[in-house]
């Protein structure tokens, strides 16, 4: 175990050809702790650090949140890559191709040699992991949606670039609770050898990829309208003990059909959760939200100031976003 997501018809003389959306009208409902893992696409740089009182990399033009491709004209995948690359160069600065808001640049990155021990100056990082919750399984492809909002690079707050990933069974062993105004988080444990998919989309509406286990024995539920949802109660299928999936209630305050992200506001009533948790802790991102026997959305955001309340994203949103190339 190691520690560690409208169709509109015209008729006129002849009907306009229409695309049809590929989701399924019913999916597999989610509500599973799951342990995330990606790999980045090139190797991202997290920081910079001095050597002798000089930021030797800052010569070069590379900063916090690039993404390094290439040394010396040989791809990099990974950090072991990197290092093997700069140690045979002897300790002499190195050609490297880097990216930048989907930029790329070019340019000389310097080595100092101290103590035996080849530096660039740099901090690197080539994988992200942590806890999420699965929202949905989609039988049509076989497709599982998650997090409700994209992996970050905490160090820019970005977008993580992603090569692949993984998500993994993961196990709740206790919660860090919200109180104060400062969110919680669940602490789990993933198991890398019982792998449940694979992640190919890191979007700001959730991560999505293929479901590789069986998924038959969860419960299948129709998918939501926009124009179904209404205020009032409601319910969240999330883990916060083991990996026991529970159903809380919540209630929802507001609903904006303008948002991108944040469609539903909501309040956590539910008193078992409050005391367990006091309120909405990280690792719930994705939590699948039921209305009327219809999944209709997933918690996204926790409000700091009252942990109590959250955001939600419709469902819809993240289904269309799954599709997209």
């Amino acid at each position: 175990m190691k520690i560690k997501k409208i169709l509109i018809t015209f008729f006129i003389s002849i009907m306009i050809p229409i695309s049809v959306l590929a989701y399924s009208s019913e999916v597999y409902l989610g509500g599973d702790n799951i342990g995330i893992e990606v790999k980045t696409k090139g190797i991202l740089v997290v920081g910079l650090y001095d050597i002798n009182n000089d930021y030797i990399a800052s010569s070069s033009g590379i900063s916090t949140g690039d993404y390094i491709l290439e040394i010396n004209g040989k791809k990099i995948n990974n950090i072991d890559e990197f290092t093997n690359e700069i140690d045979s160069n002897r300790g002499e600065n190195v050609d490297i191709k880097y990216k930048r808001n989907n930029k790329i640049y070019s340019s000389k990155l310097k080595v100092v040699n101290q103590d035996g021990i080849n530096k660039t100056g740099l901090y690197l990082k080539d994988e992200v992991s942590g806890i999420g919750t699965l929202t949905l399984i989609d039988p049509e492809n076989n497709r599982f949606l998650a997090l409700g909002h994209a992996v970050l690079d905490s160090s820019t707050n970005n977008i993580l670039e992603i090569d692949d990933g993984s998500i993994y069974s993961s196990y709740i062993t206790g919660i860090n609770k919200s109180s104060g105004g400062v969110p919680g988080e669940k602490v789990g444990e993933s198991d890398s050898n019982n792998k449940y998919g694979v992640v190919n989309k890191n979007t700001n509406k959730g991560i999505f990829g293929e479901y590789q286990i069986d998924f038959n024995n969860k419960n299948k539920i129709k998918v939501g309208n926009v124009d179904e949802i209404k205020l009032g109660k409601a319910t969240i299928y999330t883990v916060v003990d083991g990996n026991n999936i529970e159903e809380y209630e919540i209630n929802i305050d507001s609903i904006d059909k303008n948002s991108d992200l944040k469609n539903i506001l909501f309040t956590i009533t539910d008193k078992e959760l409050l005391e367990k948790t006091g309120g909405i802790v990280q690792g719930m991102s994705g939590s699948p939200i039921v209305q009327n026997d219809k999944i209709i959305g997933a918690i996204t955001h926790v409000i700091v100031d009252d942990c109590k309340r959250g955001y939600g994203i419709f469902i819809t949103n993240m289904l269309e976003e799954s599709e997209k190339n």
